[in-house]
């Protein structure tokens, strides 16, 4: 039980009120797309339909790198990225880092997509973000990762924002805390047979109180990734080498040691690889390749978490004679504590340490804290319903962002099959996202009942979700043996889990006197 005087009360109510109202309806925005984020890779795998199971990193790759250091222009050997792009072919950056004409860092260079055969099946010069930009066959799950990070607002506003929102979730977390007086009864309490008021006030705090650990996770976690790269590192830059970011990635990031410019070919990185598997039990998200063609050439395998483990693992190899060197933390040369404290903030937030299990108890989480920021909106607005002419309007709003906005992505997903085979995803994503919020916001400012036009956007939404499945096929991806039989799985998984979701969405909007009871608690809320 937690005990508060009355004024200090009224005090948090109120800071938990506007600091969900001021900026509720963007942090239910951020918290939605950064649920349907969770499942982003199995998104891409499903929206692309790919069959290939055997990663990038588990076939010879060293012949294909030496061949392409021989065509690269030196001035790019400097580092070299490596991932998985398409369905499992790999990616190899060579680059620079070069200052551009704000005066922030960039890296410059020539990208190469090689296929299953270590054939060259993409060259492009240009920058990172170019690079890791999205592609035709990942639109759907680039745009829904962009969204969530920076709602597709330009750097650094973007991540400013959503740390912003970060912060705001955290004092809505805090002050939501402070104001149940009977915490643990809270958890519990769920009055079925009440009025509507309580009814949906109970829900609400049993929401709020299950997922407010999460909410704490979330908010300080989220808050770290936008602050970090957008204050942190400018400032110690400034502070401890000059405003050098190069410097300090490389003290922080880098793999420090005394140079050796002398030429020498590169070794056996395919038995690193292999290695880095074995040891880390995981095949790499991500590796480098520093100083190629030099005696002082050195490979880092980045991996996830190990079973039971919460941090990431890095994996560091000579470059020349292929031999493993030493595990390297993720900030600084030595294990730290802070260094241990970063490397768990990506795990944390988005849910990856446990792979699936994880995964779908964090979407759990992130649907009821979309549930109580919106159910949270609704309430305050139907305690004040009449009392001005302006929350008439921001009834609206919640109602457009609310319901309109999973309308709008399931909308940017039916326009991502449809254009993918044409090669037009990268547009017409975004446009088929764009079209369908203009339509709910002008629907949401023309419809004369908010509740008939929420009712209007979940069956939308219902319909959407039943057409996703049948429309994937339509344009020609992988059946459900197929899919199997190649071992992914996560295909009719997420077919059967988007027709459930359409069913139970259109069930839920159409039940009988479903109006009416909705109706009962904006009014009896007004009474109140």
């Amino acid at each position: 039980m937690i005990e508060l005087p009355k004024t200090e009360t009224k005090l948090m109510v109120a800071i938990h009120g506007w600091s969900g109202i001021v900026l509720g309806l963007l942090l239910y925005a951020v918290v939605l797309t950064g649920t349907v984020a969770v499942f982003a890779e199995e998104i891409g795998t499903w929206s692309a339909g790919h069959r290939t199971t055997q990663s990038a990193f588990e076939r010879p790759f060293a012949d294909d790198l030496r061949r392409l250091g021989a065509q690269t222009p030196k001035e790019f050997h400097g580092d070299i990225d490596l991932f998985e792009v398409g369905d499992h072919d790999l990616g190899v950056f060579f680059h620079r880092h070069e200052l551009d004409a704000a005066g922030t860092i960039i890296s410059r260079g020539i990208f190469y997509q090689l296929g299953k055969d270590g054939q060259v099946i993409d060259r492009r010069p240009g920058t990172s973000d170019e690079v890791f930009g999205p592609r035709n066959d990942n639109a759907l799950r680039h745009f829904l990762v962009d969204t969530h990070v920076q709602l597709h607002v330009p750097d650094p506003w973007g991540l400013l924002l959503t740390g912003i929102l970060g912060l705001a979730m955290l004092v809505a977390a805090i002050s939501g805390l402070l104001i149940h007086r009977h915490l643990f009864k809270d958890i519990f309490t769920l009055r079925r047979k009440a009025n509507p008021v309580l009814v949906q006030r109970d829900r609400h705090s049993v929401a709020g109180t299950w997922s407010l650990p999460f909410g704490f996770i979330l908010a300080f976690t989220g808050s770290f990734f936008s602050f970090f790269g957008s204050i942190g590192v400018p400032i110690v830059a400034m502070a401890v080498f000059a405003g050098d970011v190069e410097q300090l990635n490389e003290a922080v990031f880098g793999n420090p040691g005394t140079p050796d410019p002398r030429p020498l070919v590169i070794g056996n990185l395919d038995r690193s690889a292999a290695d880095a598997i074995n040891r880390a039990g995981a095949i790499p998200t991500f590796a480098t390749l520093e100083n190629f063609g030099r005696a002082d050439a050195r490979l880092t395998t980045y991996h996830p978490p190990t079973e039971g483990g919460l941090a990431p693992i890095s994996l560091v190899y000579d470059g020349v004679s292929g031999d493993f060197l030493h595990t390297k933390p993720l900030v600084g040369a030595r294990p730290s504590a802070g260094g241990t404290l970063a490397a768990v903030m990506s795990p944390l937030h988005f849910g990856n340490f446990a792979g699936l299990l994880s995964k779908a108890i964090w979407f759990g989480l992130g649907f009821a804290t979309c549930y109580v920021t919106l159910t949270g909106l609704r309430l305050w607005l139907a305690r004040r319903e009449g009392s001005s002419r302006a929350l008439g309007w921001l009834e609206r709003s919640v109602t457009i962002v609310g319901f309109g906005l999973p309308v709008a992505l399931a909308a940017a997903a039916v326009a991502f099959l449809i254009t993918m085979p044409l090669g037009t995803a990268t547009y017409w994503t975004p446009a088929g996202f764009l079209i369908a919020s203009a339509v709910v916001v002008l629907g949401g400012a023309l419809w004369p009942s908010p509740a008939a036009f929420r009712q209007s956007l979940q069956v939308a939404g219902g319909l959407a979700l039943l057409t996703l499945a049948p429309l994937r096929l339509l344009m020609d991806g992988p059946g459900w043996q197929t899919a199997l039989a190649t071992g992914q799985p996560v295909i009719p998984a997420l077919d059967i889990a988007f027709v459930l979701a359409g069913i139970w969405m259109l069930w839920w909007t159409l039940q009988p006197n479903r109006g009416r009871r909705t109706s009962s608690v904006l009014s009896l809320g007004a009474a109140e």
